[in-house]
């Protein structure tokens, strides 16, 4: 039996000391997914690899990232958390590294697969250690929702910090960039994070990793190749028969083990599937509305990658302040609130999008961002508290977990979804090209509205079972 490692009692400065560390590690890890997507283009050009493959650049993080989460979390409460996020941050470090000084395409998307490994060491392991730190269940959930609102807030200010910094330095930049932000942190978690395992650590489930890791890049690669290959090309028809075998052999491998790496029992549960259908749908409306919108700023308006960028600021500024505002009225009156609220506004903003050729391009634009990082801000919560809510404590672990993966899922379907329509689409028929993918966060909205009225409120002034689970875990 591993041994267990409790932190000793800190200090309070000290505890929300810890939080801060982590937690720039996590806004490191967000920042990642999507600070790249605003220079597409311009990485593209760079290294001579055609528009309707750029998403590779994106979803070669995304999905390691996705597939790892769990497994990462895992093998820091066996092996120790502190010792886990150390090599996560060297390895981020280092293959952030290779991303800058990348001569080719292929060579950046090996590189982008390497950072994905080194951020699930660090999104659910920095978790892990802050809750470790703070014993007391108040203090924790007002830890849980900075930790919440830092997330949300790094995913949207990606495109800005991604538009700047491509602006100013060249793409390169959103790379080297993460570098001594990463050194920084290491240096200060080892001087001022204390060393934690998990009381009973779960077991690796090595047959449930590697199949899940092979269902999603199969899932991926369809859809980012599917439309280069064509939909009937015999490969691309190899996919699909490949992703009904895998999927099949998941879920009875999965339901054979012991401690599964993802539950197949759980989706049974509707409240449950409906959190993890509910995350997918909101990172794919995101995501869709990031990568269409600002390629449509620079193929057919012609701004630049620092202005497309900074025209996203709206979005990261609802997602913030509507993050923290979600988590109260969970914690007041349950879920069903805010996932209304989300959904509401994810639909509103894909009816705004589809506007986006008829009438004056910045007010339609601002008002879509504005309604979609609300959605997005308003979702996270609920989703988190939907998909633990009433399960018992061994199964609340694996429950957010793969509302984890389901998040970074989304986020590379989306990708990959809206690559495929309009990556190399005309500048004439940029939108027609695009109907698809702005009509995907219109009934991702309405997903999330569906979701909501399945999800239970909660009397006023309850906290979750779980209250110490996140997103990220």
């Amino acid at each position: 039996m591993t041994e267990t490692i409790e932190a000793p009692a800190l200090s309070t400065r000290r505890r929300w000391t810890v939080l801060a560390i982590c937690a720039s590690a996590l806004f490191l890890v967000g920042l990642d997914t999507t600070i790249v997507t605003v220079g597409l283009s311009e990485i593209g050009h760079g290294l001579g690899v055609g528009e309707q493959r750029t998403a590779w650049l994106v979803d070669a993080y995304t999905v390691t990232f996705a597939s790892l989460l769990v497994t990462a979390g895992a093998v820091a409460d066996r092996f120790g958390r502190r010792r886990v996020f150390q090599t996560g941050l060297v390895v981020f470090a280092l293959s952030s590294l290779a991303c800058a000084m990348a001569p080719t395409a292929e060579f950046l998307v090996a590189a982008r697969v390497v950072q994905g490994i080194g951020a699930s060491m660090l999104s659910p392991v920095a978790l892990a250690i802050v809750v470790n730190a703070m014993p007391d269940p108040r203090e924790r959930a007002q830890a849980i929702g900075v930790w919440g609102a830092m997330f949300g807030l790094s995913m949207a200010v990606g495109p800005v910090t991604g538009g700047a910094l491509i602006g100013l330095f060249g793409w390169r930049a959103v790379f080297w960039i993460n570098v001594p932000v990463v050194l920084i942190a290491f240096v200060l978690v080892r001087a001022l994070v204390p060393e934690s395992r998990g009381p009973r650590p779960r077991r690796l489930d090595m047959p449930g990793q590697l199949l899940l890791i092979a269902l999603l890049w199969i899932t991926v690669a369809t859809l980012i190749e599917g439309p280069r290959l064509g939909w009937t090309a015999p490969i691309v028809l190899g996919g699909y028969a490949a992703l009904i075998l895998l999927g099949v052999v998941f879920v009875r491998v999965e339901s054979r083990v012991d401690q599964p790496l993802i539950e197949p029992g759980l989706f049974l549960i509707p409240s449950f599937a409906g959190a993890i259908l509910g995350a997918v749908a909101v990172f794919v409306a995101f995501s869709v509305t990031l990568l269409t919108t600002t390629l449509f700023l620079q193929h057919v308006h012609g701004w630049t990658p620092v202005v497309a960028g900074a025209a996203t600021l709206p979005m990261a500024v609802t997602a913030t302040l509507c993050a923290p505002l979600s988590g109260y009225l969970v914690g007041r009156i349950g879920p069903r609130t805010p996932l209304l609220l989300a959904g509401a506004c994810l639909t509103a903003g894909g009816v705004l999008l589809l506007g986006l050729g008829n009438g004056p391009l910045l007010p339609v634009l601002v008002a879509a961002y504005l309604c979609i990082g609300a959605g997005v801000g308003f979702a996270n919560a609920p989703i988190t508290d939907t998909a633990v809510g009433g399960l018992p404590p061994h199964r609340a672990g694996v429950a957010s977990g793969t509302a984890s993966t389901a998040r970074q899922l989304g986020t590379a379907l989306g990708i990959a979804l809206a690559g495929s329509a309009v990556a190399a689409a005309p500048t004439e028929d940029f939108l027609t090209a695009a109907l698809p993918a702005l009509l995907t966060v219109t009934a991702c909205g309405i997903i999330l509205l569906v979701v909501a009225d399945a999800a239970k409120g909660r009397p006023r002034n309850s906290q979750p079972e779980q209250s110490a689970t996140s997103p990220d875990r």
